[in-house]
């Protein structure tokens, strides 16, 4: 979502205005803001059977997959004057971005990147060897230390992102059964249906559960319905939980049923304690593989700079892995990316020094806590009630169901001036938001 009006105009006032915009709309067929959303490539409703439009692909043999919901609201709000830049006068509240900026007690933001003329070359695949070392290193300092099997260079291979690191991987997935969960990474059900090979099972989660993964159900489809692989993020966006502890060695261990296990770990540092002495601490499945290259440990990690670091227009990420993935995930970049950034790959590494790492993530977890606390005191204040609040991530899983029409019906596009501010769109998306 993004929204855009002076602090000092309460909720009340913003329903009412609201409401005197869509006061005629009924349905879809008379929103606006739906209108808009399906006239762009892509998102007219899906059904079967599948009838290309041909007003909307006019381009011979090429169909517009759709966008995810964040990318429409970012490209909403930039045609309504949105701008990094002026980033300041907007709330994004769609976007799963970092605070890239300088945050209190953290290490100074990375401001120049040399260039060396070896960093002019296409940069290996797997990624630069230093860089793949460098991540090795990190996670056995962190999550390895006193096991005898650790992670070598060979077990990482560096991405020009996560979608990139996932595309990847679902690119070397075979014919089988995949499994993921709803509500998860929306990005997921996307790259899982765009490689055919695979078949997705979506699995929903009961909000009574906290949205947690069920780990003896899991081990029940997995041997009822032959899943062969689990894609799941922990901590889990958008619902905030995180699985630790006893519970994420269980879902490790459902590697040793024939199944391998991807875990999307980009917000492995938002992890925010009651306690002072808990902080500076992180999670990963990492910490409870017995053997990193062993068939019956075949845990996947996808990681990066992009989250934990603050550093989303880096582009520099990893998956961890056996030995054999890694090189299947070379061979699969050859053709989908090519591999990420050269000169930032190297710029990357003095971040991965496990000194620096340390004080990034008790800067960001204090920080992140301080905001997290403040959303919820003032969605509390709004009477707009959290019931499952998030103990990860940066982001609230909140129900708008329960808020007045037009508010809750999905969608929502106003058009008003408030004082010398230029009209605006405030584009909603159910259930989802992040501080």
């Amino acid at each position: 979502m993004h929204f855009h009006l002076p602090h000092h105009y309460s909720l009340t006032h913003i329903v009412e205005q609201v409401r005197d915009v869509m006061k005629q709309y009924k349905n879809e067929k008379e929103s606006e803001a739906h209108q808009i959303f399906r006239r762009a490539g892509g998102h007219q409703p899906k059904g079967l059977p599948q009838i290309t439009n041909p007003d909307e692909e006019t381009v011979p043999g090429i169909e517009h997959p759709g966008s995810t919901g964040v990318i429409y609201c970012s490209d909403r709000a930039m045609a309504n004057g949105f701008s990094y830049s002026s980033s300041h006068e907007w709330a994004n509240l769609g976007q799963g971005a970092p605070e890239v900026g300088p945050i209190p007690e953290a290490p100074e933001r990375p401001n120049t990147v040399s260039l060396p003329l070896e960093s002019l070359e296409y940069a290996p695949t797997t990624g630069v060897k230093a860089l793949r070392e460098a991540v090795a290193n990190l996670y056995n300092y962190t999550y390895r230390q006193g096991k005898a099997s650790q992670y070598t260079y060979e077990n990482v291979c560096i991405v020009p992102g996560g979608r990139a690191g996932l595309s990847r991987v679902a690119a070397v997935i075979g014919d089988v059964y995949t499994s993921y969960q709803v509500p998860d990474y929306t990005a997921y059900d996307q790259v899982l249906s765009a490689f055919k090979r695979l078949v997705p099972v979506p699995t929903t989660l009961d909000p009574k559960d906290k949205y947690s993964l069920n780990i003896e159900q899991t081990k029940k489809d997995i041997r009822s319905q032959g899943l062969a692989v689990v894609l799941a993020s922990n901590p889990r966006n958008p619902t905030g939980q995180v699985i630790k502890g006893n519970e994420l060695k269980e879902l490790v261990s459902l590697s040793r049923e024939g199944t391998t296990i991807i875990l999307d770990e980009f917000y492995s540092w938002y992890i925010y304690p009651e306690h002072d002495s808990d902080y500076g601490k992180s999670v990963s499945s990492a910490a409870y593989v017995d053997d990193v290259n062993e068939e019956s440990d075949s845990v996947v990690i996808i990681d990066g700079l992009t989250k934990n670091w603050r550093l989303p227009g880096w582009r520099v990420c990893w998956v961890i892995g056996p030995k054999n993935l890694i090189t299947a995930l070379s061979q699969s970049g050859s053709f989908l990316d090519g591999g990420a950034n050269h000169p930032l790959q190297l710029a990357a590494i003095p971040l991965l020094d496990p000194l620096h790492v340390q004080q990034e993530k008790l800067a960001l977890q204090k920080h992140f806590k301080s905001k997290r606390d403040h959303v919820l005191a003032r969605l509390k204040k709004l009477h707009l009630d959290v019931d499952v609040p998030p103990n990860s991530t940066f982001y609230v899983w909140l129900n708008l169901e329960k808020l007045p029409p037009p508010l809750n019906n999905g969608l929502v596009r106003t058009a008003q001036t408030f004082g010398s501010v230029n009209s605006q769109t405030a584009l909603y998306r159910p259930s989802l938001k992040n501080y």
